[in-house]
């Protein structure tokens, strides 16, 4: 089933329910996908993946200074 095919299904037939019956369907769904055993699986990462992540931050710059420009950032983007 095509995305468009899911939004249809959802605006024509379940987005109208009440939200008690929507959280129902919601629970059925889950309990079907994990009968089905769809829940992945935890992937155990191999450590060589991660081999030049943040290769860029080890060019000798201050890592404080980093962390500092960090947080400033985060404080310009609240809410």
């Amino acid at each position: 089933m095509t995305a468009t095919a899911i939004d249809n299904l959802y605006e024509r037939h379940i987005r109208s329910l009440p939200a008690e019956q929507r959280l129902q369907l919601l629970a059925r769904m889950a309990a079907d996908l994990a009968a089905e055993g769809a829940t992945p699986a935890l992937r155990l990462h191999n450590v060589m993946e991660f081999y030049g992540v943040g290769r860029r931050r080890w060019d000798g710059s201050d890592g404080q200074e980093f962390v500092n420009k960090l947080r400033d950032e985060w404080d310009e983007r609240r809410w």
